[in-house]
């Protein structure tokens, strides 16, 4: 397990869940690192749960694929499966954007 701690008075918790450093969970980390450094003002942390070290570990937050994103704070808990690559998708699934946002480009 890997703690990323930004600050000590975080607003923001969530966990990254993957099976192992591949490629598709490297995706995911830095996809999320991005996206907390540019809308998150510092306020988060992230922690990394590697279930092939710690199956168990998964129970608690229901998980069933990999990687996925749970939002544990602030409340209502949310989840988000994949790499993270669809920005957009993901800033939605936080509810840093409406769930009816669309852009126009």
């Amino acid at each position: 397990m890997i703690k990323k701690k930004e600050n000590s008075a975080d607003s923001w918790v969530l966990r990254l869940y993957v099976a192992g450093q591949t490629p598709k969970a490297l995706t995911a980390f830095t996809n999320l690192k991005k996206i907390c450094e540019e809308q998150l003002n510092g306020e988060y942390s992230i922690e990394v749960i590697d279930l092939l070290r710690n199956p168990q570990l998964g129970a608690d937050d229901q998980i069933f694929a990999l990687p996925t994103l749970v939002r544990k704070l602030p409340v209502p808990v949310r989840k988000i499966i994949g790499d993270l690559s669809n920005t957009e998708r993901v800033l939605v699934g936080l509810d840093l954007l409406p769930a009816n946002y669309i852009e126009i480009k």
